[in-house]
């Protein structure tokens, strides 16, 4: 694939499913992601991720549009796409019977390579994933963070030009999210185009270059983390308190300065305030000013950028976990 060439596109794709909700499935999807890039795709479940990922790995055909991966066209050169690249899906697919090592000996046997050259490849995968001192070891036996950089390594057994990932730290601890993490930029640093999708918006500000926000099957925003941060204007005070007391006051303290602080619960039962502000020092003066005079005593005051789970939340109107289910049939 040439250098220059976007690594995947999606032109208007349209894919309805048979008897469901109007929400369930992709309607009007638009992406392009350079190569040798992250980009993240995210929204809650039932926006759409999912079956974007099935229509371009050629799992699921599409009703309407235009879809190209690694150079090829998704309908037309279904074969060509497969041979090009590399799919994780939300829970690792391998066998916890067999060792590290037989595990990608088996997948590059599938993949048609000589006995050999299937051991070598699997050492060196092994080693890229630090997985060399554990890949003679049952995989029942591996942490879930070992299991997904497993995953992930036998995704590689061909060196794919382009890697799907989807939702690749559901139910880890996170711990075991960071190693995932760190391999996958790695597979970015040896020039590997990943589409990563997932619900975390955290997941995404990490590791992707550009994001996709996607909602009721439909690109709602892209751009760059900053970008997104920046296109709904301002940054946030959070206010932390010691008690629901403490709380009622701050509010009301703030209630002169925006109408849009929201509660957060944070750890040992401390809770949290947060607003939006646009004038950074000034901002942060009238905040203080304003506990001065209402007698709040904060446990701490915090200027800081929004998050992208905020940017989600109001483009959409929905947390990134707030929708059913999608339909994946």
């Amino acid at each position: 694939m040439d250098g220059n060439q976007l690594a995947i596109e999606a032109i208007d794709v349209r894919k309805r499913y048979a008897g469901a909700a109007e929400p369930a499935g992709l309607h009007g999807f638009d992406l392009r992601v350079e190569a040798g890039t992250v980009c993240g795709l995210l929204g809650p479940n039932g926006a759409g991720k999912t079956t974007a990922v099935r229509i371009l790995a050629t799992l699921l055909r599409f009703d309407s549009g235009e879809a190209r991966v690694a150079g090829y066209d998704v309908r037309r050169q279904a074969g060509q796409v497969r041979s090009s690249i590399g799919l994780v899906g939300q829970y690792a697919a391998v066998d916890e019977i067999m060792t590290g090592r037989q595990n990608l000996e088996m997948v590059g046997r599938l993949h048609h390579l000589g006995a050999t050259r299937a051991r070598q490849r699997a050492d060196e995968l092994l080693e890229r994933f630090s997985l060399a001192d554990t890949g003679g070891k049952p995989v029942g036996k591996y942490s879930g963070g070992m299991r997904r950089r497993l995953d992930l390594a036998a995704s590689l057994i061909v060196s794919p030009a382009v890697l799907f990932v989807d939702e690749p730290t559901t139910g880890l601890d996170p711990r075991a999210r960071r190693e995932v993490w760190d391999a996958i930029r790695d597979l970015v640093d040896g020039g590997t185009t990943v589409l990563l999708t997932t619900q975390y918006l955290e997941e995404a500000d990490q590791l992707a270059d550009r994001v996709s926000m996607l909602a009721t099957g439909r690109v709602v925003a892209e751009g760059t983390p900053e970008e997104l941060k920046s296109a709904i204007g301002g940054d946030r005070i959070d206010i932390v308190v010691s008690d629901e007391a403490m709380l009622s006051r701050t509010l009301e303290a703030m209630r002169p300065l925006s109408e849009d602080a929201t509660r957060v619960e944070v750890d040992a039962g401390r809770l949290r305030l947060s607003l939006p502000v646009t004038e950074r020092t000034k901002a942060l003066m009238r905040v203080a000013t304003a506990l001065g005079e209402a007698g709040v005593e904060p446990v701490d005051v915090t200027l800081r950028r929004p998050t992208l789970d905020e940017v989600f939340l109001r483009l959409t109107g929905a947390a990134p976990h707030a929708v059913r289910d999608e339909v994946t049939a």
